[in-house]
C-alpha cells in the first residue's frame, strides 16, 4: 500500500444500510438483485460492502 492510499474500508449490512437509511433486509435484497456489489467473507460467508461502492450509491442518488 502507498503511503497516501487509504485501505478498503468494509462495511458490515447493518453499517451500510445506516448509512442508505434503508433498512437491512432491502440492502441484502438490492445485493442479490445487482443493485449494489458484497464481498462474503468467513465461513459463514457474512456480507461485506466496499464503503466507496455506498457512497457512490449516495451521490448517484442526491443526482437523481
Amino acid at each position: 500500500m502507498k503511503k497516501n492510499e487509504k485501505p478498503n474500508t468494509m462495511l458490515t449490512v447493518r453499517e451500510a444500510s445506516k448509512l442508505l437509511n434503508i433498512h437491512v433486509h432491502t440492502l441484502r435484497r438490492w445485493n442479490d438483485q445487482g443493485f449494489v456489489s458484497s464481498y462474503r467473507i468467513g465461513p459463514r460467508c457474512d456480507r461485506r460492502f466496499r464503503l466507496e461502492d455506498i457512497t457512490a450509491l449516495l451521490c448517484e442518488s442526491v443526482k437523481n
